[in-house]
């Protein structure tokens, strides 16, 4: 359903802002202090590496199926469902841990619970803005949103996650659950049904949830713009992640920055997120979503061979400034693009397929960054994300055209996907 909320973003937009950034905090919250707790219980590195590896796997196990999920039900209802489970399961694990019977298995399970929700919620609230903001209000809406995830998650969680591990390991847990409940409250708030405009509301399905996988990935792979921007996202995570993995290496050998000088480096960057986010809208207004993606590519490359090429801490900083701001205003272009050509019933597949594409970006990079590093030198990665840059760069440089983009902002959003061949395989 869609609401007419005049020309500003509207007191729903608020709640379904406030919720999202206050979620954000929470999981900034769990994400340090899930590392602090393991490492307080055992010195195995392994074990230790366990807490990410199980805050990433549900991204590629369930962010597809959890697109369907999105697509079938009340989006509203469906995040505070997801809150209300994940404030259960977080005051279970700090309760375990403030009277000393919490353990690493169970964090484990926490955070694996926690982070499978994470992908629905995120999902469904971004197939909620277009129904909750006018269409020429998506870049505003989603520059709020990503500029408040960034400064809850990357700038105010680090600091306020230690200090609450210091004064109690259980602390930040507790706290992480309370956001989630408050959230729960502020979608409540918001009232009314948002299922996709299309959807089947007494659930009588003629698909599998595979089948609706597949109508999710091939109305994806027809749409040039996306499509495009889906691969991207993939690839330039593979060699971002590749390139902060070993940034703490980078850092003491070349830089010769300590553990403070190496977290302002995620400072500079953080800082230029959110200004990014912040400015976004006005930014691509004056110099249009085509040249905001193109200059976001040559800033990409700009930042792999800063960090190859300079032994400056200023340059370096100033480089992960740059990208962090390119890094908000990309958010505010991919997401609205999404948004604008996406079908109100292939929102969530959509935005899940881009969830998990980027994240198996992620995984991929996160390994080769240090195998480039160990067999190439410290250096290696920088040097192959500046080639892929380039060559992306380069393949991708007219698909992003303006006629190309100038007809997304245009046409109006459709309502039915792209036909697709009968499933065969009813649901069970």
């Amino acid at each position: 359903m869609t609401r007419n909320v005049g020309d500003g973003l509207g007191t729903v937009f608020a709640k379904l802002w406030a919720a999202s950034t206050l979620s954000a905090l929470g999981s900034g919250l769990a994400t340090v202090a899930a590392p602090l707790f393991v490492a307080s219980r055992t010195e195995d590195p392994l074990v230790v590496a366990g807490a990410s590896a199980v805050a990433w796997l549900p991204w590629l196990l369930f962010a597809l199926p959890g697109g369907v999920l999105v697509d079938r039900m009340d989006r509203r209802r469906l995040m505070i469902v997801i809150d209300l489970i994940r404030v259960l399961a977080l005051a279970v694990l700090a309760t375990a841990i403030l009277t000393g019977r919490g353990g690493v298995a169970l964090l484990f399970a926490v955070l694996f619970l926690v982070n499978t929700g994470e992908i629905v919620f995120r999902s469904a609230s971004q197939a909620m803005v277009p129904t909750v903001v006018p269409r020429h209000r998506l870049e505003r809406a989603n520059g709020w949103l990503s500029g408040g995830a960034t400064l809850m998650h990357s700038m105010l969680a680090g600091p306020l996650g230690g200090f609450l591990f210091a004064l109690s390991a259980g602390s930040p847990f507790l706290v992480n659950a309370i956001t989630y409940a408050l959230s729960a409250v502020l979608v409540a708030l918001i009232g009314g049904d948002f299922r996709a405009v299309g959807s089947d509301p007494d659930g009588r399905r003629t698909r599998s949830i595979g089948g609706e996988i597949v109508e999710g990935l091939r109305w994806l792979a027809h749409q040039r713009l996306l499509r495009t921007m889906a691969v991207l996202i993939g690839l330039l995570n593979v060699t971002l992640t590749a390139a902060l993995a070993v940034l703490v290496l980078l850092a003491s050998e070349r830089l010769r920055l300590g553990s403070v000088g190496y977290g302002l480096l995620f400072t500079c960057m953080a800082t230029g997120g959110v200004l990014g986010a912040v400015l976004g809208d006005r930014i691509i207004a004056r110099i249009s979503a085509t040249w905001t993606i193109r200059i976001g590519l040559l800033v990409e490359a700009g930042l792999h061979l800063a960090l190859a090429a300079s032994r400056s801490t200023l340059v370096v900083g100033f480089a992960l400034f740059a990208f962090g701001v390119h890094g908000g205003l990309w958010n505010i272009v991919a997401n609205s693009l999404r948004q604008r050509l996406t079908p109100p019933t292939l929102q969530g597949r959509v935005a899940s397929t881009t969830l998990f594409v980027a994240a198996g970006g992620n995984c991929v990079g996160a390994v080769l960054g240090g195998l480039l590093a160990a067999r190439f030198g410290i250096t290696a990665p920088y040097w192959v994300g500046l080639v892929v840059a380039v060559g992306v760069s380069a393949a991708t440089w007219r698909v992003f055209n303006r006629a190309a983009v100038a007809r997304a902002y245009a046409d109006p959003l459709p309502v039915e996907p792209l036909p697709v061949e009968p499933q065969r395989t009813p649901v069970p």
